[in-house]
């Protein structure tokens, strides 16, 4: 009887349950939070309001699916021969995360979590690949990168099924399915609205009227740019994360509805950054030249616009409601951090090349970062192998197996990434101490360009 009651009443309290929003293409200055006031987003406003917002959070990849890997694994996606967008060829050779991976979805499954994932996945369309096999208990969405706005054809229940409306409101009805059907057990909800991605359209009139008539300011541009064609993107483009943000308030109010806005972490992101303009540029990190109304070659790049990334995590209780967070995370600390706000240990053996800032979230402070890196090759629709590092002031980004391509910036003295250095013989020795870390990190991860040189998946067409 005494040991009975001894363990009740040292009994811990229920773990919180998490929803994990991730947007796609969708850049910090897009939302008003952010300091935009031209777009509309105020639920997003009030999600940061009411928790935390980091102005230095990034992605260590400036696409999506690499972006993905890393975000759910806390590995880069070089790790798991995921460097570029994963094409329908590549899917169908089965390429993606490889069958068994540890994720954090995963290590909360085990620790008794169910857990979901409605909307985008993005890694791998094989059965080895699914998101079933990765610790998700149940999956509604798109295995592949692409689809439309309006109208999907989704996984529902394992099966290809036709569904009508809007797919940022489908992924939002969705998810209030599984909350409403798990409310009364932990639960870990992943998010992965297909919006702000290309195209930007068709979206529902609610989210497109705010922006009909407006003249939106638009980044410096250089000659020769079709400004009316860049101000129709942004319009379109600010519909798009209107309507992530219109249902973003129809989640958290029926979260308060169902007494879960308490006892429920908040945490909303991007897969990687975008740019309208900026540069001269349209999309990410495998971006396009814009003139005369024309997308034109590409500009693969590592600029902080195509990394940079919103992150906003609301937990009620704990986080300091409107805090502001300067420290440099990326998406690499998903993996620790997740666990670490939930009280869930990283598995024994398994390895992480992140870490766990949620102690920043708790009021404590973390260790400084020196530095981060990222990598990227491209090989869809061109080819160039990337490898970069980034401190507080310097950016250092490779073009691998290339000459005359390979760009230093001073973010201290030129935030724009305007000036490259890398010649600048009064920079050489920042260069090479850059360079030589560089090398170190990338014997680390095992850089699978340093044994076999410069390659793309071999699939078949």
């Amino acid at each position: 009887m005494y040991a009975v009651v001894l363990l009740a009443a040292v009994s811990l309290p229920p773990r919180p349950n998490i929803i994990s929003i991730v947007t796609d293409d969708q850049a910090p200055w897009s939302l008003g939070v952010y300091g935009n006031r031209e777009s509309r987003t105020p639920h997003t406003d009030r999600l940061a309001a009411e928790g935390a917002r980091f102005t230095n959070a990034f992605s260590v990849t400036p696409v999506c699916s690499p972006s993905r890997a890393t975000f759910l694994t806390g590995r880069y996606g070089a790790e798991f021969g995921i460097t570029d967008w994963i094409h329908p060829d590549e899917d169908a050779a089965g390429v993606g995360l490889p069958s068994g991976t540890v994720t954090w979805p995963l290590v909360l499954q085990k620790a008794g979590y169910v857990t979901g994932l409605i909307g985008k996945w993005h890694l791998g369309g094989k059965a080895d690949n699914h998101p079933t096999r990765m610790g998700l208990t149940h999956f509604v969405g798109l295995l592949g990168g692409g689809g439309p706005t309006m109208n999907p054809t989704w996984e529902v229940d394992g099966k290809p099924t036709k569904l009508e409306g809007p797919a940022s409101d489908l992924i939002v009805d969705h998810g209030l399915k599984f909350v409403e059907r798990n409310k009364d057990r932990p639960f870990a909800l992943l998010l992965h609205f297909r919006e702000p991605h290309l195209p930007y359209t068709p979206m529902p009139a609610a989210d497109t009227a705010p922006f009909r008539t407006l003249d939106p300011t638009l980044p410096p541009l250089p000659a020769g740019v079709d400004v009316n064609q860049l101000k129709k993107w942004t319009r379109e483009y600010y519909g798009a994360v209107h309507a992530v943000d219109r249902n973003l308030g129809r989640l958290l109010a029926r979260l308060k509805e169902l007494g879960l806005a308490d006892k429920t972490i908040v945490m909303l992101t991007s897969d990687h950054g975008y740019m309208i303009g900026h540069h001269g540029l349209h999309t990410k990190g495998n971006a396009m030249w814009v003139a005369g109304g024309v997308e034109g070659p590409r500009r693969p790049n590592m600029f902080d616009l195509s990394l940079r990334v919103p992150l906003i995590i609301r937990w009620p209780g704990v986080v300091e409601p409107g805090k502001v967070f300067h420290e440099t995370v990326s998406n690499l600390d998903t993996f620790a951090t997740v666990l670490g706000m939930l009280g869930v240990p990283i598995p024994a053996g398994v390895t992480q090349r992140g870490a766990d800032v949620s102690p920043l979230l708790r009021g404590q402070t973390i260790p400084q970062r020196e530095a981060f890196f990222g990598q990227y090759d491209l090989h869809n629709n061109g080819l160039a192998f990337m490898r970069m590092i980034r401190t507080s002031r310097y950016k250092l980004v490779r073009h691998l197996f290339t000459h005359d391509l390979d760009e230093l910036y001073d973010i201290e003295a030129d935030p724009g990434e305007m000036r490259n250095l890398y010649r600048s013989k009064d920079h050489a020795k920042t260069r090479d101490e850059l360079e030589g870390k560089l090398g170190t990190w990338r014997q680390s991860i095992g850089d699978p360009l340093l044994t076999r040189g410069p390659s793309v998946p071999r699939v078949a067409r």
